[in-house]
Parts: structure tokens; sequence; C-alpha cells
């Protein structure tokens, strides 16, 4: 059976893009928190399917909930950055992502006590206008990313990057593993998580899952946000239907999902399914 890359982006409900014109920044210390409650409920769920996870985790939460980062270390997890406060690569100068990732780095490892190699974009927001972002990470001393998503979508996408792991120009060694899509019909079709898991049927992902494992022979790689899991989530009003569609929608079924995946499919941590294997470039 092939071993899957589980990934989690640790972050609090109202940091989400779909959220972020109608939640401002200074706002956040004052609205209740939930991520601990939610990622230990994740925590939970993979010691129950003996199940390993790479958790991209935001600076900003590591300093509120410095034993939540422990444990995740101290179950097994892998420990990697998804940025201070969820901010847009793009929207970021090199200087301020330098200092973004350098932050976050020294946060996460002096929290957990464990080094960090891994980093995830906000949003999936490196692309073809801002691969400079790759040399940065190399010289701030990570080794891999995965923050290229390479479908057609409103909020990010790189359609024409590589599906599999592979090493972007100028990267120095950092390997970007990017987001697992699906090649049907002349494009690439997402499979590999995120919103599509949640609100489309379950039956799809098995399927589009089993089929990149059985078909290419590649192993897949799967994020989730623990706010998923958390149907009980305070509701921000006001917001555009689509917004509000894909935010809220199935969260009472995604618990049951999850533990449906981790039966189906083998699972471990990014770095030990993609970042000591020899990346392929293949599309």
């Amino acid at each position: 059976m092939a071993i899957n890359a589980m990934s989690v982006d640790v972050e609090e409900y109202f940091q989400v893009q779909a959220l972020s014109g109608h939640v401002g920044r200074a706002d956040w210390d004052q609205r209740g928190s939930r991520v601990e409650l939610s990622t230990n409920r994740v925590l939970d769920l993979f010691a129950t399917h003996g199940a390993k996870a790479t958790f991209f985790t935001l600076g900003w939460v590591a300093e509120r909930h410095p034993a939540l980062v422990r444990r995740i270390v101290a179950d097994g997890h892998e420990l990697a950055s998804h940025g201070y406060e969820h901010i847009r690569v793009d929207t970021q100068t090199p200087a301020q992502f330098r200092v973004d990732v350098r932050r976050t780095k020294a946060i996460l490892e002096d929290t957990a006590g464990a080094p960090v190699r891994g980093y995830r974009a906000a949003t999936f927001s490196i692309g073809r206008n801002n691969l400079w972002a790759f040399p940065v990470l190399a010289e701030e001393g990570y080794t891999y990313s995965s923050s290229i998503n390479p479908i057609r979508h409103d909020l990010y996408g790189m359609d024409e990057a590589p599906r599999f792991p592979f090493y972007p120009d100028g990267a120095n060694g950092v390997v970007e593993v990017p987001i697992t899509t699906l090649r049907a019909g002349g494009r690439n079709w997402p499979c590999g998580g995120g919103g599509f898991f949640r609100l489309l049927p379950y039956a799809l992902s098995r399927w589009a899952i089993a089929r990149v494992n059985a078909t290419e022979g590649k192993p897949t790689m799967f994020y989730f946000h623990p706010w998923e899991v958390d149907a009980d989530q305070p509701r921000v009003p006001n917001l555009p239907f689509k917004s509000r569609f894909r935010h809220y929608h199935n969260l009472e079924r995604m618990q049951v999902r999850l533990a449906q995946l981790l039966t189906d499919f083998a699972w471990d941590r990014v770095d030990r399914v993609f970042v000591s294997p020899t990346p392929s470039t293949a599309r």
C-alpha cells in the first residue's frame, strides 16, 4: 500500500482567507480561541488511527498555545512553519517575507525544541509571480516547501507547475511539494484535501487518491485545517454566500470523513514521505 503525506494547517477559524475581509487582524486577540480544542481533537483522531502528519503552524498560534505545539512534537508529528500570522506571500516584499519566515522558524523551534524544515505559504500564495520566495527559504534554513497548488482557482493556483515534488529554478536545494491533483481532460483537478474534500462527496476523493497511487505510482499530499472539525465555532455574520458556503458547509461531517480517510489509506509525515526520496519533475 502506498504511504501518503498528511498535513494540517494550524490556524484559528477566523484567520482564513474567506473571512479576511470580515475579521480584522486587530480583533484577533478579542475573539475566543478555538485552535487548541480543534487541534487536540485532530491529534486524538490521528492517535486512534496510528497516523502521523506534518503540522504547518502559525507563529502567532505557537506564541499563544505553546503546550499545543509541544504536544504535536511529543506525539511524533512533524512541526513546520505556516508563517507568522497568515499573510499572503504575494502581498509581501522579499525583505518582509524573510523577516516573517525567520521569525516563525525561531518561535516554533524555541517552543518545541525541534528543528523546523518545512514551510507552507498562507493560501498557497507562492506562484508564477513570486518564485523569488524559494531562494529566501533556502537562505533561512528551510529544506522544503508545500506552497503551490497546481490548479485554477480564484484565490490561488499555478496550474502549469509540476504535479509532483520538484526543485524550482534558483531554489538552492529547497524542494517544492505541491498539493496533489489528478490529471484528466487536459487539466489538473484537486484531490489533495482542503475545501474540495469537505464540500464534495467523499467517494470522489477516495477514488482520486487511489488512482494517483495506483495509476501514477505516486504518494499524495493531503491537507486540511483544525477548524474544519469544529462545527460549534462561532459564525461570522454578514458573509457573502460564497464565503459562508466555503467555510461552514459540511463541518459536522468532516471528522467522520477524516476517520474514513485514515482507515482507507496509509499516512505519514511530509518529511518522511517526500523529502528524503529524490523528487521527480514529472507533471
